[in-house]
């Protein structure tokens, strides 16, 4: 708890905060553990149903910017609520209906819905609670508890298939997962609004001085849906993973990002965003050669294991996207516009996620896996030089005064 206070303002509702947070990532942990081997197994879609069931998961975070342009008179702790609710009616969804490819794209939807509006609230209160100078910590902060709540939503998912359950009983698990979600929504209810939203503001924010964080979010959404997306569909269906196998990988990926989330925050305070944004993709060249190429260097079991080994890494690697927000702290002039350009940058951002998740499931059917993780590879490479001309320190002052 001390490290908590060392990152946020005394009187700011992080408390409650993160126990809504850490209630809804172990519903997700549970969800997600079971969800890629439900859609392959039950449901029996194919690589390229997976791309288009992404596409409609992915829609909601580009009609980010028109449902908050709705709703642009309410705080970020309202809309955080909203968010619990429509995330709690995706989950009963899915739990409840038969399990048929309409059913799925439409749960998997709904839920999406409150998870991108929680994504973007959830960073934008982070950041507003957060002290002057912790961004980076807070932000590290808020991802360990994410990965807290994911690790015991996986582990549970083990355990049961380990020692108590057979067959495929998926439904049972969102069931479970609804629960938590229920728990987070009526804790999330108790948080009280400090960040009532300007109503005299505009719905629709653009501004030119966050061209270059629009920009980022572009590129990152590229190179970060195809590891979400197919990462672990590639296990499923090209290595033949299990539901327990994906459910320990993703526990393992929580744990580390856990203890490597403050970690990253605090490298981020210290060397400045720009240089973790530069290293973050350089470093995603290496784990997407071996995540596309693996069976052509080694044994079928070996490649399974080295793909593993490197889809944790992309997940550790996939923490340095918070020091995009960070950027957006440094340059913004009121918590109001935190808000609306973190959640205008998550709608950017889909712009091209929504088309890597239509089109990556055609490309890895017609040119192979290897293909479509070497445009990742590419993209991130491009997301590095790009961030490489990003302003801080005494510049940032500079760039900030012409756009006065």
């Amino acid at each position: 708890m001390s490290s908590l206070k060392e990152a946020f303002q005394d009187n700011a509702p992080y408390k409650l905060f993160f126990a809504s947070i850490a209630f809804s990532s172990l519903g997700y942990g549970v969800y997600k553990g079971v969800f890629d081997n439900f859609l392959a197994e039950t449901v029996a879609m194919s690589e390229f149903d997976r791309g288009v069931t992404e596409f409609f998961r992915e829609l909601p975070g580009l009609m980010l910017v028109f449902i908050l342009a709705a709703f642009y008179t309410f705080s970020a702790e309202r809309m955080y609520k909203i968010g619990a609710v429509i995330m709690l009616a995706g989950m009963a969804i899915v739990a409840a209906v038969p399990a048929t490819r309409v059913w799925a794209v439409l749960a998997t939807f709904i839920y999406s819905l409150g998870d991108h509006i929680q994504i973007g609230m959830r960073n934008t209160l982070t950041l507003q609670y957060s002290k002057p100078g912790k961004g980076g910590l807070a932000m590290g902060r808020q991802n360990a508890v994410l990965q807290v709540g994911n690790l015991v939503g996986y582990g549970a998912v083990i355990l049961a298939f380990t020692f108590f359950l057979t067959g495929k009983p998926y439904k049972s698990f969102f069931a479970v997962a609804a629960v938590a979600l229920a728990v987070s929504a009526l804790i999330s209810f108790g948080i009280k609004s400090q960040s009532a939203a300007n109503p005299n503001g505009s719905r629709f924010y653009f501004r030119k001085k966050y061209r270059k964080y629009y920009m980022l979010e572009i590129f990152y959404g590229a190179r970060k849906q195809v590891f979400f997306t197919f990462g672990p569909y590639v296990l499923i269906l090209f290595y033949g993973a299990s539901a327990a196998n994906i459910s320990v990988l993703f526990a393992v990926s929580a744990a580390a990002c856990y203890f490597l989330s403050p970690v990253v925050g605090r490298i981020i305070d210290r060397l400045g965003y720009k240089v973790v944004m530069i290293a973050d993709t350089l470093l995603l060249v290496f784990v997407c050669f071996f995540y596309g190429f693996a069976h052509h260097l080694f044994s079928m079991h070996t490649a399974f294991v080295v793909c593993c080994v490197n889809y944790v890494l992309d997940s550790v690697i996939s923490l340095a996207s918070m020091a995009t927000n960070v950027y957006v702290q440094d340059i913004s002039e009121t918590k109001d516009e935190i808000q609306k350009t973190v959640s205008t940058g998550l709608s950017v951002n889909h712009l091209i996620t929504i088309l890597i998740a239509l089109f990556g499931g055609w490309i890895w059917k017609t040119c192979g896996i290897e293909t479509l993780f070497v445009i990742s590879a590419i993209l991130g490479l491009c997301n590095s030089a790009y961030a490489a001309t990003v302003k801080t320190g005494a510049q940032l002052g500079v760039v900030k005064r012409m756009e006065e």
